[in-house]
This record gives structure tokens, sequence and C-alpha cells, in this order.
């Protein structure tokens, strides 16, 4: 244990110099594209983070290399790793040829073919120097075919590849949710190995997982929100590809025909453990395949409709939507080790393990809606609160309008009495007048004065 620690230790501290340094070189150069549609930062951000990370792994495992060769009894199971150089060969130049494709991509913007077929080359190098699925619990212990071996083993890697790429949206999520699932796999692995094998407790599962704790906590100081460097497409393949690796190669720790079942089903859980840690990267794997797949698209081109853009959406704060993924990966991923721990070490049936991640899924699930049930409470008080508000203003806007009529009214009124008040004058006027006239005329004479 205590190498696996400094292990974890060196690649945590290559990775956060290197990070630092990929970071300022970066900067320098400007090498870093320009914001997306779809990116939630609102500033350029270096996205080479990932050169740090496989710089870290490897110094780690060449570390752990070096001590086999020292002869040291204490140290002598580290060997065993390096006993079949071309397998550790074909992992460490899989991640490198990773690596190569994720850097260009994020800098040049590779199209999704390129990157397939890179991922798919990778995958294949792996299963090829014999890390792949070797059988399968189905009507009890089936070994499968080689051919069908590799098939399995290429398109598990490449799926797990993308799943860890496509959650690659909020700044420190992809770090925080590997470093807790290889965690809990590497103790996973370490336990499984000392009850099968316990000479033999250095293994490639426990090595692969280590060495990707440390580099994701090397990481992460730098990829916290808000990030200074992302650990892009290279970063996010190789942890997918390096997790693959690690759990396919626990398969191959164990002989099928002579280990019972429930000790070969154990050896499964690792199988199971990424798809049940990246139960929700995977849905959102398969959703944004069918929903581009419907709109006509390719199923890699970007878009703005992932898991993590719709928590933001619901109105999770940035902090809040990252640890609500945490949350899953740490009840799916701890829950899975009791399913194994608490029958072994403590004799409680494994359903207890289940119950717990039930129960952890209520929690988890009650806090990722918990924003619609505000949302809706605020939208209801905020209807309420604007009823008699709109009420109260209906009404004052009525007054005006009435008295506006009122004087309007009193107005005609005044305007046609004082017409009729004209016209009486007018005409009594000129009866006097008449009158007045027909008097001169009488005095003077004139019988007919209109006929002037």
């Amino acid at each position: 244990m205590t190498l696996f620690l400094l292990l974890a230790l060196l690649a945590a501290l290559v990775t956060f110099g290197g990070s630092i340094l990929v970071w300022k070189l970066s900067l320098k150069y400007r090498l870093y594209p320009k914001i997306r549609e779809r990116d939630v930062h609102t500033r350029p951000t270096p996205r080479l983070g990932g050169i740090a990370m496989f710089v870290g792994i490897v110094v780690a495992i060449g570390a752990a290399a070096f001590v086999s060769t020292l002869g040291s009894s204490r140290f002598s199971n580290v060997a065993i790793i390096f006993q079949n150089p071309g397998q550790m060969l074909a992992i460490l130049g899989a991640a490198l040829l990773i690596v190569l494709i994720g850097v260009a991509d994020d800098i040049w913007d590779l199209d999704w073919t390129t990157k397939l077929a890179g991922q798919f080359l990778a995958a294949g190098l792996i299963a090829w120097q014999g890390v792949s699925i070797v059988s399968l619990p189905i009507g009890g212990i089936t070994l499968i075919p080689s051919w069908v071996s590799v098939t399995l083993t290429v398109f598990t890697i490449v799926l797990v590849m993308n799943a860890i790429n496509f959650i690659d949206g909020l700044d420190g999520l992809v770090a925080g949710v590997a470093l807790i699932a290889n965690g809990v796999f590497f103790l996973y692995t370490y336990l499984l190995v000392q009850q099968t094998s316990p000479l033999n407790y250095f293994n490639l599962a426990s090595l692969l997982a280590i060495v990707l704790v440390g580099a994701c906590a090397g990481f992460l100081p730098l990829n916290w929100h808000p990030a200074k460097l992302f650990m892009g497409d290279a970063g996010s393949m190789l942890i997918g590809l390096l997790m693959s690796t690690a759990a396919i190669s626990v398969t191959g720790q164990l002989n099928p025909t002579g280990v019972g079942f429930d000790q070969l089903f154990a050896a499964f859980i690792p199988i199971l453990l990424p798809f049940l840690v990246l139960i929700i990267p995977l849905l959102d794997f398969g959703l944004a395949v069918v929903r581009r797949l419907r709109a006509g698209k390719s199923p890699f081109a970007a878009d703005r409709k992932h898991l993590h853009h719709r928590l933001l959406d619901m109105g999770h704060s940035h902090l809040n939507a990252v640890l609500i993924f945490y949350g899953w990966t740490a009840v799916a991923s701890i829950g899975c080790l009791l399913t194994y721990v608490f029958p072994v070490y403590f004799g409680i049936d494994s359903m207890w393990a289940f119950v717990l991640i039930a129960v952890g899924f209520l929690i988890l699930a009650a806090i990722t809606l918990a924003p619609l049930g505000r949302r809706k409470r605020l939208t209801v008080a905020a209807e309420a609160a604007e009823a008699p508000e709109s009420a109260e203003i209906a009404s004052r806007a009525d007054v005006p309008v009435l008295d506006e009529l009122g004087v309007a009214a009193v107005a005609t009124s005044a305007s046609a009495a004082a017409a009729d008040g004209a016209s009486r004058g007018v005409a009594s006027g000129a009866t006097t007048a008449a009158g007045s006239e027909q008097a001169r005329s009488v005095e003077s004479g004139d019988p007919d004065p209109g006929a002037r």
C-alpha cells in the first residue's frame, strides 16, 4: 500500500507542475481556441491539460518499473506487472496515441471520424496485447472465443472513452468524477487480489487506478471553477482509456475454471463499475446519439443539450451541478464496493449494499430535482402576489376613465346650453330690433319697413 500511495503522490506532483507549465506556455503562445456557443466558460481557456496528466502517469509507471529492477524482496511483486513488457508498452502506446489525437483536436478541431478511428486503433492495440475480456458469467462460466474477446474489449474501451469525453463540460467535473471512481476502484482491486492471491497484491488494475487518482488530484487545482486550464479531449479520452483498461484487466487475473461463481462474479464487478459510475454519462451519450441522428446530424456533432447543461438550465449553480455528479459517482462506486466488502469482510448480505445504493439514489434524485420544485413555488407565489396588485391597478385605472367621461358629458351639456342660449339671444334681439323698427316706421309714416 505504501508504494501505491507514493506512486499516486508522484503522479500528482508531476501533473501539478506540468499543468502550471502547460498553462503558462499556452497563454504565452495563445494555444487556446475561441469560445464556442455551447461552452459554459466566458473567456478563452487553454485545453492542453491532458499533456500534463499523461506525463504524470508515465513518470509514475516508470518509477514503478524502476522499483521492480531494484531486486528488493519488499517490492519483488512489482516485477510481476512488467514480466510482459509488451502489455505495458501497448497501454502506454495507446495512451500516447490518444493524447496526440486529443491535442490535435483541441487545437485544430479534427473531424469526428478521425477521432473515432484513432480510438479504435488505440483500443485494438491494447486488446491485441492481451488485455481483454476472457470470460463472461453467462449461464455459469463461459469462455469466449478470442475474436469475440477482442471485439468486445475494443468496443468497451471506445464506449467508455466517449462517455467520459461527453461529460467534460464543466470545470472540475471529469477530474473529480475520475478521482472518486478510481479511488474506490483501487480499493476494490486491492482487496480482491488480496483474497485471490494474498502474496501478489501488486497488479496492473491497481497500478493504473492509483496513477489515475494521482494525475486527477494533481490536475484538479487548476481545473477547479473558475478553471485556468482544461484537460481537453486528450485528458478525458486518456482517463476513459485507462479506466476501461484497468477494469478489463481484472478478468485476466483470475482463472475462470479455478474459482467459484461467487468469486468470479466479484471479478466482474469492476466491469460493471465503470458503467455504474458512468450511468448518467452513458445515458447522456445514448440520448445525444439518438437526438443527433433524429436531427439528421452526426452522432458526434457537438451541442448544448448534455445533462450538465440541463442541470444549469434547471437552476443549479456551476458548483452544485458538479457536486451532484460527484454524488452520483460516489453512491454508485462505493455501493458497488460494498456489495463485495459486506459479505466477505463483515458477513453481511450484499442486499444491504443495494438498499444503501437505492437510498442514496433517492436522496440524490431529490437534490437534483429540487430547483424545479423551488421554481414552481416561486412561480405560484409570484402569481399570487401579482393577482391583488393587478386588481388594484385595474381599479385605479377605472377612476380616471369615469371622471374623464363625466367631465366630457358636463362639457358637452354646457356647450349645448351655451349654443342654445346664444341662438335664443339672437332671436330675441332680432324680435326686439324688428319691433323698434316698426314702431319708428309707424311714427314716420312708413307702412312697410321691410320693403327697403
